[in-house]
């Protein structure tokens, strides 16, 4: 824990920054959900008591499973692996709205950084909470305004080509250059070690190892989360919101 605190204050310039964008975007998903709220009719608080306890249970289950990678056969192991932690956010966001889902984003990576800290000061921590965000806040504010089994699937499809094409973009111009500069590894050994794993990249093409090593990553990760989310979700949803179906 002092190491955390250490790593906060070391890096309170970016972690300011962190927060800024974590108010950001829980703002425009709350001014979303009020905008569905208001076409649908509906008049509810956004967060109830029953909402956080739930949310609060979502993102636990979130970090374990965050915490639970599998390597991917197609990227390096030691960069990139797989997890489904957005499986139960997305549940809870289709349950709850885009405010409770950008929440329980924000409580997974509070949660994992407590448990586990963080080994790139708060970089890689703030790119898997906005990566997440860019899968579970354009499916939600599109299943919000029409809760039916069609703008599910729409919304899921939507979130999972949002996510592929944001977070590749996010590693090929934020993320890559970030741990080459933070690790003094020349960006060369990287994308060696991508042409090593994955025999379709082209040798020494930054372009070439996010869209044949990251891109399917993201795209596997929104795709899992999607399919496992439509065929659980209309079960669940009475015990998750205590009776009350909407798909």
């Amino acid at each position: 824990m002092n190491g955390l605190f250490q790593k906060v204050a070391e890096n309170a310039g970016y972690v300011l920054s962190f927060f800024g964008i974590i108010v950001a975007l829980f703002l425009i998903a709350l001014m979303l959900e009020k905008l569905a709220q208001k076409k649908n009719g509906v008049q509810e608080k956004i967060l109830t008591t029953r909402k956080t306890a739930m949310i609060g249970m979502f993102s636990a289950i979130a970090v374990v499973l965050m915490l639970l990678e599998i390597p991917v056969p197609f990227a390096p192991p030691t960069m990139y692996k797989l997890d489904f932690s957005e499986l139960p956010i997305l549940i809870g966001t289709f349950a709850f709205g885009p405010a409770a889902g950008v929440l329980m984003e924000f409580i997974k990576i509070l949660l994992k950084l407590l448990i586990k800290g963080t080994s790139t000061a708060f970089v890689g921590d703030l790119a898997n909470f906005t990566v997440g965000c860019s899968l579970i806040l354009p499916a939600s504010v599109i299943y919000a305004f029409r809760k039916n089994k069609k703008s599910a699937i729409v919304a899921c499809v939507v979130g999972t080509i949002c996510m592929t094409i944001f977070g590749t973009w996010l590693n090929k111009v934020y993320l890559l250059p970030a741990f080459s500069s933070m690790f003094h590894m020349d960006m060369t050994d990287i994308l060696a070690a991508g042409q090593e794993k994955n025999s379709l990249m082209k040798p020494g093409s930054l372009n070439s190892f996010v869209l044949v090593c990251v891109a399917p990553l993201n795209l596997l990760k929104g795709v899992c989360a999607s399919v496992v989310t439509l065929f659980v979700y209309k079960p669940l949803s009475p015990i998750i919101k205590f009776g009350h179906k909407d798909m």
